[in-house]
């Protein structure tokens, strides 16, 4: 650590750069206001906090350390909860704000939904851009609870945007028919239905773009990570996941926006799952600021 003495446990631990000069700006949306099943996702970012200084600042399996890179915490949004419509701007104009000084978002959330302004915010600057989603669920509902933004359509309202060949969708196993009939038969994205075994193939084809990350944490099988709103068993593993970022930085991806989603840290009260977010956040994080530099 930079400080072994004092430390700022209200930051997470190696982001402590000024905002002015930082690469990655971390930040926190405690949303989850269209929850269909168990809430809890609003409290990740802060559980994630307490638990990161378990970790180190040092990657092994990357070789790639967070104090060699300028990333700076901002902390957690302050949001209108309660009033959704005005949260989805809250989140798109502090993400913007970060776009236009040229530095790269990564948000903790909350819920899927939160992705949408995010995304939108990124795609204004980035407009030829390409989607990596991890996930168990498809979320390409058209509908959810007579709700167009919500948890359970966020992947469709970012496929209304940019369209057929730009998404691809892993780690996938729970959806309606006509979900899986909309991404597979007709071929509007790319899913790859309970696993990544092409992930590096796809990644070679994507080694020249613009991409915008997305990893609902429940990709992984509830063994590993239990703590999240809704469960769905046959998920990847965290080794996997792990490759994942090792190739990401071995095709040197340029990640323009990231986010990762759906730790309901009071759903797992070994913490595990807590953990598991925080040194997927350090992986990624790195991961991005290598590519950058």
């Amino acid at each position: 650590m930079k400080n072994n003495n004092f430390f700022n446990m209200s930051k997470f631990m190696g982001m402590d750069s000024s905002y002015d000069t930082a690469d990655l700006v971390v930040y926190g949306v405690g949303f989850d206001g269209t929850t269909s099943n168990r809430p809890g996702t609003r409290f990740a970012s802060s559980a994630m906090r307490n638990e990161f200084y378990g970790l180190e600042t040092y990657s092994p399996i990357l070789d790639l350390d967070l104090e060699d890179f300028n990333i700076c915490d901002i902390g957690d949004l302050d949001l209108s909860i309660g009033n959704t419509d005005i949260v989805l701007d809250e989140i798109y104009t502090a993400t913007k704000g970060i776009v236009n000084d040229n530095k790269i978002p990564f948000m903790i959330g909350g819920e899927h939904l939160v992705t949408l302004p995010a995304f939108k915010a990124v795609y204004e600057k980035y407009n030829d851009i390409y989607v990596l989603h991890f996930d168990a669920h498809t979320d390409l509902r058209e509908r959810y609870n007579n709700n167009n933004n919500s948890h359970a359509t966020v992947i469709k309202r970012v496929w209304d945007i940019i369209g057929d060949n730009k998404i691809f969708q892993f780690g996938i196993r729970s959806g309606t028919k006509e979900e899986f009939d909309f991404a597979l038969n007709q071929k509007h994205t790319y899913m790859e239905v309970g696993s990544i075994t092409t992930f590096k193939k796809i990644i070679e084809s994507l080694a020249d773009k613009n991409i915008y990350l997305t990893i609902d944490l429940d990709v992984l099988d509830p063994s590993i990570f239990p703590g999240t709103g809704t469960p769905e068993p046959g998920g990847i593993t965290y080794k996997e996941l792990e490759n994942t970022f090792k190739i990401l930085k071995q095709y040197n991806i340029n990640i323009v926006g990231c986010d990762i989603v759906e730790l309901s840290p009071d759903y797992d009260n070994t913490k595990v799952s807590t953990i598991t977010a925080c040194k997927i956040l350090r992986e990624l994080s790195l991961v991005i600021c290598n590519n950058k530099s």
